[in-house]
This record gives C-alpha cells, structure tokens and sequence, in this order.
C-alpha cells in the first residue's frame, strides 16, 4: 500500500469565508492541517487548493500544494484533480481525503483509517466514526450519524449514513469526514452521477454505498474539533491555547 494524503481546501466557504486562512494563535488553518497531517507520517502531504492565496500560505509554510479549479463541486473532486497532477502514473494506490477544517486531528486517527483498507481486503472506502457527545446528537439533523454492522469494539461495515433521529440503547456513531479510498474507487465514485439517496439526504457517501462499494469505519475515542462557522472560530482558537504546536516537517 502506498497512501497520499490530500486536503482539500477552498476560500469560498459559505458559513465562514476565507476558513483556510482563519489564524488560530499565530497559525492559519490550513497549515495546523498540513501538520497534523504530516505528523501521521503514512505518506507525503499535500493541499488541494481551490484558491492561489491558499497554495501561497501552505508553500511559505514548507508544504505542498496543488492549484485546482476553484468550480470544482465537491471535496472528492478536487482531491482527484490535485491526484492526477501529482501522480499522473498512478503510484499511490490509496487516497487519505482530510478536510482542511480539522486544524486538531489526531494524526493516530488517519493511521488508524488507512490501517483499514490494509486489514480488510473487500475496504474500498475507509472512514471515520466517533461516540455520540450527548443525546441532542440523535436529533441534531447537522450531525450526520453512521448506522454500522460492528465487527468488533473499534470498527465496523457502513449499511448507512443519515441525518434523521436513530431511536433505541444501542451507540449512535457520529460520522467524521475523513476518508480513506482505494484509487479506482475514488475514480469510480467520482465519475458516477449523484445518487438519489445522495440528493436525499445530501451525504455523497451515499453515493458509495448505491455503487456496492464497501464502506468501513474505524472509532475514534472523540470526534476531532472541526470549524465550520465562527463560533467553531472561537471555540478552536481556546482550544489551541491548550495544546502544544506540532513542529513543521517536511517528508523526504
């Protein structure tokens, strides 16, 4: 297995504009991405930017990136159009997709997706899953939940993904997006049509799941901070008051 990891990120986010270069005590975003990133060490890094000023702060910082069409629909678009200009003879066989809204990531967390598709020989899709934090997450239609077949306490089989209430004792998994793909996975996902249960629910794994890929997800002890809005802003620079920086790297 030869694993790339590739986040994509662009300026134009609708809730929180210009996310990619939001400071959070003296470091943008996306660089604290590119780090934790880097800190997993599974296999060179890079950012799938929709926007020049991005590449030019991911650059400054010692990392890689990749200019794509700022047009470009989806995550998965743009991580396979920063995929085949980086590796156009098809070297890397596996795809980790890591949201550039993560600045916290535990970099165990992307080993442990990519460790998937080397356990289970039927993984197209690797992913990411987390306990529920309280109870309003089962009725909370902005937390998307993953309904599992468990192979065991740390990982299991994708049957769905929704953002409906799930009733009953038994664990509701808050899904992360993160990503781990086999490459002619990623390729066949991205030139299928959306799905109707994707439009449904508006959840392109979905999509996956109508195509028979295999989708199988790994629990993370909590959810990573993700920032999606100002107050996430607010609530990741504190966080980062807490924590020690990971120092810069670039891999050989």
């Amino acid at each position: 297995m030869n694993p790339i990891v590739l986040i994509p990120a662009r300026m134009a986010a609708a809730r929180l504009p210009g996310k990619p270069l939001a400071d959070i005590d003296g470091v943008s975003m996306i660089v604290r991405v590119l780090r934790q990133a880097q800190a997993a060490d599974i296999g060179p890094v890079a950012v799938a930017a929709g926007d020049p000023e991005i590449v030019a702060a991911v650059e400054a910082a010692g990392g890689q990136a990749v200019l794509t069409d700022p047009a470009l629909a989806s995550g998965s678009d743009r991580i396979l159009a920063a995929l085949e200009s980086l590796d156009p003879d098809g070297r890397h066989d596996v795809v980790i997709n890591l949201q550039g809204d993560m600045p916290f990531v535990q970099p165990s967390v992307l080993t442990a997706c990519a460790d998937l598709l080397l356990a289970f020989d039927d993984c197209d899709i690797a992913t990411v899953v987390a306990p529920e934090a309280g109870p309003e997450d089962r009725t909370n239609p902005d937390v998307v939940k993953a309904v599992l077949s468990m192979v065991d306490a740390q990982s299991g089989r994708a049957l769905y993904f929704t953002r409906s209430t799930l009733y009953g004792d038994d664990p509701v998994w808050r899904h992360i997006g993160i990503y781990g793909y086999r490459r002619a996975a990623l390729e066949a996902f991205n030139a299928a049509p959306r799905s109707p249960l994707e439009r449904r629910e508006n959840l392109e794994q979905l999509r996956a799941l109508e195509l028979g890929l295999t989708i199988r997800a790994v629990v993370a002890p909590v959810a990573p901070i993700s920032v999606d809005n100002p107050s996430d802003l607010q609530a990741a620079r504190a966080f980062a008051q807490t924590v020690s920086p990971v120092a810069p790297r670039t891999r050989a």
